[in-house]
């Protein structure tokens, strides 16, 4: 039997006796507890001083932020599963809303390039996300379309110049009308030779794929667009 003291000391040893002679843990146990075997083979680096940085004399009187480095990494976006080349998908947003539009190829800024035709619902070449559209089970083969040519530089439109600040004499005169840019001859051209090979694949297809293309999508009382099969 201990007395209350020695019961106490003996719970504060690391390894105590549990009967005279014998310790709870052995030499080699220990030996690990201790993390001795860490420090046995470790060998000493010099310390290498810092060298002493001296202020400088001129101390701006704003805070100058200094921009950080960013790394910006271009992921090309992932198309859907659902729209392929020749997909007759349905615009959601933008002017042409409720449009069939036929979707012809990915551009390099992941935007889609679609066209109406525009000899069917005056839908001109034109670029829009994927987000905003409807993919359908209808197709147009368009594997005789070359469009290797259109890139998103054919969509920029330039710039144009700031407006001269008015003069007191133009002060009271009115506002200059501001130059409208046509399209031009080329992109009327690249739409005439795009929709000439559409409209032929669409007839050819089916027969009521032409006025499918004309018409409008829309919903009506009691239609749900997530329980319909487009």
């Amino acid at each position: 039997t201990h007395t209350e003291e020695e019961e106490n000391k003996m719970a504060r040893q690391r390894n105590r006796e549990i009967v005279p002679g014998v310790n709870r843990f052995s030499r080699s146990q220990m030996y690990k507890r201790s993390g001795r075997k860490y420090l046995k083979n470790k060998k000493e680096t010099p310390k290498t001083e810092k060298p002493v940085r001296k202020a400088s004399r001129f101390y701006s009187v704003d805070n100058i932020s200094k921009p950080l480095k960013a790394v910006h990494v271009h992921k090309p976006t992932a198309l859907r599963r659902s729209i392929r080349p020749g997909t007759v998908l349905i615009v959601l947003t933008g002017p042409y809303r409720g449009n069939h539009v036929v979707f012809l190829k990915q551009l390099e800024s992941g935007l889609l390039l679609v066209t109406g035709p525009y000899a069917f619902n005056g839908v001109p070449l034109r670029r829009i996300n994927q987000v905003h559209v409807i993919a359908t089970s209808t197709k147009v083969d368009i594997s005789g379309v070359s469009l290797d040519s259109v890139k998103d530089e054919l969509f920029i439109k330039p710039k144009t110049k700031a407006p001269k600040k008015k003069t007191e004499a133009g002060f009271f005169k009115n506002e200059q009308k501001k130059e409208k840019t046509g399209v031009s001859d080329e992109f009327k051209k690249l739409q005439k030779e795009v929709d000439s090979k559409i409209v032929a694949a669409a007839k050819k297809t089916d027969s009521l794929l032409p006025a499918y293309l004309r018409s409008k999508f829309s919903l009506s009382k009691g239609q749900y667009p997530h329980l319909m099969n487009f």
